[in-house]
């Protein structure tokens, strides 16, 4: 199957489907924070570092899972999705792409560019503020970090950083407060050459770490959600409730946001969706923890849109249409986080027949 923005949306027996069963326009099911969403990072990170803060990643284990010697059970309440992704990719983007469509309206040239069909564009109407310069692309020769495209290899450098963050959490003004400029160069250094770092040796202050993730997210050669997604940000930051006459109000629509969220992430990059979900749960904790560290959502927020939502090369007078909602969208991803990163019900439960049912059943699924 080849969707193309010239062509015409998906609609097809998936989408009745999936109607049936999460009903008109609403998500079928509640959703359980805390439950794991996979393995978000590859099993190097993990082989590398013996310990892996709790805060990351969740388990859910089956009964009987305690007795001693024996390991947790890992649940992945999003298997069959993530099989379907992997084994028919071109039913798991109709999937996906039906239902973010079904969620916000994408104009022809912004579903062409969530679907990388179409240059990304700013706001204003041009082009050039979406790509970095050639002199910034060049220094991806400097370092395997710092600089360069997101890979495995990288988060697995740069999640120490993370990991020595989640335990200091209480440190006041985290993130907010700069580090010593001589004491972040020298850890940059260390990263760059793949070094595993001793960060509770004393040699470093939790604001030099908390500033150099900023700069790691500054130098990724686009935002952490990625150009192409920009548009449908924008879009779902808009979704509103609708009073009895069915005319929008003023109220956010809570429910359908984090819907469409959760399945715009299904659409990152694996390494982007990766870092999002070790970033946004560290900062859903340091918010947590706000009465220490003096540090809210909305705090953090203004710290991290312009490395994970705002175009590159795009000032805060370039964006001032939109700042005001980029900055709650940041703040609602974490305020949310726990939430985003599961499938919704009715596509697990279409994954799920997918791969189990009749092959009657499959053949009519996957007709068209």
């Amino acid at each position: 199957m080849q969707i193309s923005a010239t062509a015409t949306r998906p609609h097809s027996i998936t989408n009745q489907w999936l109607a049936a069963k999460a009903g008109p326009d609403h998500n079928s099911g509640g959703f359980k924070p805390n439950m794991a969403a996979g393995k978000d990072v590859n099993d190097n990170t993990h082989n590398r570092r013996d310990t892996v803060s709790s805060m990351v990643i969740n388990h859910e284990e089956s009964p009987g899972c305690h007795r001693a010697g024996r390991p947790p059970v890992i649940f992945n309440p999003d298997f069959f999705v993530e099989k379907l992704r992997h084994e028919s990719p071109d039913a798991f983007l109709e999937l996906v792409l039906s239902n973010i469509t079904r969620l916000i309206d994408l104009p022809g040239a912004e579903f062409a560019q969530l679907l990388g069909e179409e240059g990304s564009k700013t706001p204003t109407g041009g082009n050039g503020g979406f790509f970095r310069s050639f002199n910034f692309l060049r220094r991806k020769e400097k370092g395997i970090v710092f600089g360069t495209s997101l890979t495995e290899s990288s988060i697995s450098q740069i999640y120490q950083l993370i990991g020595y963050l989640s335990k200091n959490l209480h440190v006041e003004g985290l993130f907010r407060v700069p580090g010593n400029s001589v004491r972040q160069q020298a850890l940059k250094e260390l990263l760059n050459t793949g070094a595993d770092v001793d960060l509770e040796s004393g040699g470093f202050h939790p604001n030099d770490v908390a500033t150099l993730l900023k700069t790691f997210l500054g130098e990724l050669p686009e935002p952490l959600l990625t150009h192409r997604h920009f548009h449908a940000h924008l879009k779902i930051a808009d979704l509103t409730l609708f009073d009895e006459q069915g005319n929008k109000t003023a109220v956010p629509n809570k429910e359908r946001q984090v819907e469409a969220l959760q399945l715009l992430f299904l659409l990152l990059p694996q390494a982007n969706r990766s870092l999002l979900k070790l970033l946004l749960d560290l900062l859903y904790h340091t918010a947590r923890q706000q009465d220490k560290n003096k540090m809210s959502a909305f705090n953090l927020a203004l710290m991290f849109a312009p490395h994970v939502l705002w175009p590159r090369h795009m000032t805060a007078g370039d964006l001032k249409d939109n700042l005001k909602k980029l900055n709650n969208s940041m703040a609602f991803l974490i305020k949310h986080s726990q939430k985003l990163f599961r499938a919704p019900v009715y596509l697990r439960d279409y994954a799920r027949v997918y791969f189990t049912g009749t092959k009657a059943l499959q053949t009519k699924i996957t007709a068209k």
